[in-house]
């Protein structure tokens, strides 16, 4: 499986952006596909979890209300939209699918 991870950049606290993750190669057998982020000098953190198969969400504290995962099965592709953003987002952020399978990071920027 490869991913290809896309949507970062600069962007204004409360303001949003849209990571996208696209799949390919063995997609058929993903049951779930994961955020994470790392921020400078902190340790990888859990942000946002999909089910391939039921799109249920799943939410670290932190972005619950605000970010917002979703996934296009005809597409391959697993977003996160992040509204509302806090300088406190600012990360590397990468997908993951079914936690073995690591895309490349996309850097999120948000300032104050």
């Amino acid at each position: 499986v490869q991913l290809q991870a896309s949507g970062g950049g600069l962007v204004k606290a409360g303001g949003s952006l849209r990571l996208s993750c696209a799949a390919s190669g063995r997609t058929f057998s993903i049951a779930r596909m994961t955020w994470f982020r790392q921020a400078p000098r902190k340790e990888r953190e859990f942000v946002a979890e999909i089910s391939w198969s039921t799109g249920n969400g799943y939410y670290a504290d932190s972005v619950r209300g605000r970010f917002t995962i979703s996934r296009d099965n005809a597409k391959r592709t697993m977003y996160l939209q992040m509204n509302n953003l806090k300088p406190e987002d600012t990360a590397v952020y990468y997908c993951t699918a079914d936690r073995a399978y690591w895309g490349q990071e996309t850097l999120v920027t948000v300032s104050s």
